[in-house]
């Protein structure tokens, strides 16, 4: 029919726009291990010392992989530096949810001699290869506490970023995205153009736990090994760690009977 013929000739294109993550992934002491420092104070103690995920990195890779079920992203990728055991760690990313995995092989100890500008320059060489849309980092390790990184790779790679993210909203045509962060006075919403990075805070969202089949999934997927040589990076550290000290101990308390006998002990201290 002349109908038929009239629609015979409109061509439907669907055109799928590509949105790959990059989420750097750390190794850290598990955050629920009691901390020992070495004898020589030059460190903190990591002999036979259970090791997890970053927090703030768990929460950067859950992130992601909602991005990815959401249809907003394509691709998840982990990447982590440090020893043959942080590849444990991109396993974990793996089972979460990450496509594949990224490890950069250095025995350079990455609690305090691997520092930020380093880590930033390698991921700034990573995200130059695998040209990601977005990046998503933990807003702090907790054995560092530096906060630093994801500004660090914002600056080099003249990128935009959005800081302590309590929440991410990504445009329709995936070109933009909206962040809202954690500030002093409140929240505050920011809005920038793709590519850019943001970095994850606490409430952001709770990271999943993996299950044993997703656990057995994530063996079989890939993890491309590079070094800091491979990628032209100098991660010598910049700044010594000339002593660790352990915090002074707490002084013992003592219960009072009364308010007034808690003023008077107070006032006897010279507090009030």
């Amino acid at each position: 029919s002349g109908l038929h013929a009239e629609y015979m000739g409109i061509l439907f294109v669907n055109i799928l726009v590509k949105m790959r993550v990059l989420v750097p992934v750390k190794r850290v002491i598990d955050y629920a291990v009691k901390v020992r420092v070495k004898a020589d104070k030059k460190g903190v103690d990591l002999t036979n010392v259970k090791m997890s995920m970053n927090p703030f990195c768990e929460i950067a890779v859950e992130q992601a992989v909602r991005l990815k079920e959401s249809g907003h992203a394509t691709e998840v990728i982990a990447v982590s530096i440090g020893p043959k055991t942080c590849q444990e760690t991109i396993r974990t990313a793996l089972a979460m949810g990450a496509d594949r995995g990224i490890h950069i092989y250095t025995e350079v100890r990455t609690d305090q001699d691997l520092q930020p500008l380093a880590v930033a320059k390698l991921i700034k060489a990573i995200a130059e290869k695998e040209q990601p849309e977005l990046l998503l980092v933990g807003k702090q390790a907790i054995d560092d506490d530096c906060n630093q990184t994801a500004q660090m790779i914002a600056g080099l790679m003249n990128w935009p970023q959005a800081t302590f993210a309590s929440k991410v909203t990504i445009h329709e045509d995936k070109k933009g995205v909206d962040v809202m962060r954690e500030v002093d006075g409140g929240m505050q919403t920011v809005t920038f153009k793709l590519p850019g990075v943001i970095s994850c805070d606490l409430r952001l969202n709770e990271p999943r736990y993996a299950t044993l089949p997703n656990i057995m999934k994530a063996r079989k997927k890939t993890i491309e090994q590079l070094t800091p040589e491979d990628l032209k990076v100098d991660v010598s550290p910049r700044l010594e760690v000339l002593s660790v000290e352990e915090p002074p101990a707490r002084a013992s308390g003592a219960k009072v009977g009364s308010v007034d006998e808690l003023l008077t002990q107070l006032k006897n201290a010279k507090i009030i």
